[in-house]
């Protein structure tokens, strides 16, 4: 087991940022997470989280995807004291950290996301998982399915997982994908500009979907998403502009704040 002290890391708060839908409470304090064929569960501190796992696989693996090297106090500190609304914000989601997870899934996974809310992306997430993922180590949990898995599945197949009208937009990323057609580890090199550029040739990911998948898996956190909550919010409170420039190269991080902030709100 590995004791992280951190106090911008919190799982309830990542779990509940909307950016991983394979993160999940199973008891207080107690936390699930699947990432590629791994699992790990973890355990809420105050300030921080316990990892159970080796210190190997923490070095190795988790340090990473929890971008856990990177000083979070140092982005909220550069928050423009004059913005009470980012201020507020920031504070409230103080332990979200960017995680760095796998481009294939964040592909599908926010394909899916579109017009659905956070419980149903997770329900159609496990559904594809469980019907087509490789189970981990006999515990009844699955990976996340493989391009060729899904690329192989039939239509009527992909409906039952609940997909709707996104069904030819899972298929037809995976058959992209399965055949080399885009190859999401060579994308990896090419700006941002160009690798949004890249993302939106598939069908089904425009500028939304495409800004996620290369701020969750490529962690380019000069990336700003704007879906319906973060719009409401740029709207309300800067006019329909949000100043990236201020927060030029991790606009990303501020938009999770605000994102947060936005559910937090809805939720009250």
């Amino acid at each position: 087991m590995i004791k992280i002290i951190n106090k911008d890391l919190n799982l309830r708060k990542i779990a509940q940022s909307g950016q991983c839908f394979r993160m999940n409470e199973t008891a207080e304090g107690r936390f699930q997470l699947i990432a590629r064929d791994r699992l790990l569960y973890l355990t809420a501190l105050e300030d921080g989280a316990v990892f159970e796992c080796t210190e190997k696989e923490y070095e190795s693996f988790w340090k990473d995807y929890f971008d856990l090297s990177a000083d979070y106090a140092a982005y909220r500190a550069a928050v423009d004291p004059s913005d009470a609304f980012l201020t507020e914000a920031a504070e409230e989601g103080r332990g979200i950290r960017i995680l760095r997870q796998d481009p294939w899934e964040m592909l599908i996974t926010f394909i899916i996301s579109q017009r659905k809310n956070i419980p149903a992306i997770k329900a159609c997430t496990e559904a594809l998982c469980g019907r087509w993922g490789v189970e981990i180590e006999d515990t009844g949990l699955h990976s996340f399915p493989v391009p060729e898995a899904l690329a192989g599945a039939s239509d009527d197949d992909l409906k039952h997982c609940s997909l709707g009208y996104r069904v030819p937009y899972v298929r037809d990323a995976a058959r992209m994908v399965s055949e080399g057609r885009i190859d999401l580890e060579a994308i990896a090199k090419l700006d941002d500009e160009e690798l949004l550029e890249a993302l939106m040739k598939v069908p089904g990911v425009g500028p939304k979907v495409g800004n996620c998948v290369s701020l969750f898996a490529y962690h380019r956190i000069a990336a700003f998403p704007i879906d319906v909550w973060i719009g409401r919010m740029v709207d309300e409170h800067y006019g329909g502009r949000f100043p990236v420039e201020r927060y030029e190269g991790f606009a990303g991080i501020m938009q999770q704040y605000i994102f947060y902030h936005a559910l937090q709100t809805k939720n009250k």
